[in-house]
Order: C-alpha cells, then structure tokens, then sequence
C-alpha cells in the first residue's frame, strides 16, 4: 500500500509525554533593541538608494493595471478601452513616478548634508 503520510524533513524528537523538542537556535537571541537597531539601520539603507527607472517602471506597471481593472469592473467599460487607458497610463506614471521619488532622494540627501554640518 502506497504511503499517504508524508515523512517529514527534519528530525526531532519526542517525549513520552507527546511533546516534541525542536533543535534550539545555536545563537544567542537578539534583545529588542538589537532587533530596533536593525531595523532603523535597513531602513536608512533603503532609503539612501537612489531611484532608478527600473523601480519607477515596477510602481506604473502595477497602478497602471490596478486602473485598467478598475476601468473595467466599476465603470463597466469594454477590455479594450481599459487596456488603452492602463497603457497610457503607465507612459505617464513612469516619468511622474521617477521625478517624484529623484525629489524625495534629493532633499533627503541635502538634509543628511545640512546635518552633518
């Protein structure tokens, strides 16, 4: 008879009393504010990259379709007019989206330089 269990991938143990013991982490672990200072230090990493057409690309592509679904399902126009108007969409979303996010990178940038002053 074929096997309907499937076997798991990692071995543990277990007690008599049912219970089962995982393997414990071998690192200590982190305190709150170990975890806090991570966090604000990937934070400020994300926030110092600068923009680029790629990700202003990514952004128009999902609102710009999220808008043709819209077009279609609420105001009960045909696929083909949502399709154009998602198109035209994203051939304005690209640029705004890069000049927005070029501005924000900007004057984040030139604060970082007044405070160090």
């Amino acid at each position: 008879m074929a096997q309907t269990k499937r076997k798991r991938r990692r071995k543990h143990k277990g007690t008599q009393a049912g219970t089962i013991e995982h393997r414990s982490r071998t690192g200590q672990a982190r305190t709150r504010e170990e975890s806090k200072e991570i966090s604000r230090r990937r934070r400020q990493e994300r926030l110092d990259r600068p923009p680029s057409w790629k990700s202003a690309a990514q952004r128009a592509g999902i609102a710009a379709a999220l808008f043709g679904v819209l077009v279609v399902a609420v105001f009960h126009r045909p696929i083909r007019e949502g399709v154009t108007l998602a198109a035209f969409m994203v051939v304005v979303y690209v640029p705004m989206g890069f000049l927005m996010d070029k501005g924000i990178y900007t004057y984040r940038q030139r604060r970082k330089q007044q405070a160090r002053k």
